[in-house]
């Protein structure tokens, strides 16, 4: 790896690898995965897309609540509400950066498969590693900041410590083996997640740079 090179040299480097393909970020909740996607998604030209936000507006819309005790939807809902994504046609000629897209045990393959269809072909899958014992404290700090709902995307629930630990256990039962697939595949990418903003943005270049070399 060249690590004289600048941040946006990199990032060149990394557009030029990806294509019209994507990056699939996972984390702990409050890990900061639409943080950084969002930002990865501006310098590379791409477009984010997110399955909690996705989720919400879904659930929103049909006036459900099925992630309001913590726990994934269902599978079956998963590649109902998500899925077609792949295939939209605003989306035809632009690499993605995507947040926990299939974050259940089996959810990875047609994931998968449904990213190589379109012409989307995940490249990389992200693993930004911070402890529990950190998110709950960033958990601490924005639950009662005016931030709250901005950071957690309007979800009062989220408030409900009860919620949040179910989100972690949700995260260490079922989307653990979801992370353990992609290594197996040779396509993780491990993050150090557990600092500042702009230092966890400029891991993540610098490792996916690692990788693409």
């Amino acid at each position: 790896m060249n690590d004289s090179l600048t941040l946006s040299e990199k990032l060149d480097s990394i557009k030029a690898w990806l294509g019209t393909g994507s990056i699939n970020i996972f984390g702990l909740p409050m890990s900061g995965k639409d943080t950084v996607g969002v930002r990865l998604a501006e310098d590379l030209d791409a477009k984010f897309l997110s399955s909690g936000l996705i989720i919400r507006a879904m659930e929103s819309a049909n006036r459900e609540r099925l992630t309001s005790s913590g726990e994934l939807i269902p599978s079956d809902v998963f590649y109902e509400w998500i899925l077609p994504y792949f295939e939209r046609e605003e989306l035809r000629d632009f690499p993605l950066i995507l947040s926990s897209i299939g974050r259940w045990k089996g959810e990875e393959d047609r994931v998968l498969e449904s990213a190589e269809t379109s012409g989307h072909e995940i490249k990389a899958a992200v693993i930004l590693n911070v402890s529990e014992a950190d998110v709950e404290e960033r958990w601490n700090v924005v639950r009662n900041s005016s931030a709250a709902a901005f950071e957690r995307g309007s979800r009062s629930d989220d408030k409900d410590p009860v919620v949040f630990q179910k989100r972690i256990a949700e995260f260490r039962k079922k989307t653990l083996p979801v992370i353990l697939k992609y290594k197996q595949l040779g396509l993780l990418v491990e993050v150090k997640a557990d600092m500042d903003r702009e230092t966890v943005y400029q891991e993540l270049v610098d490792r996916l740079y690692a990788f693409i070399n």
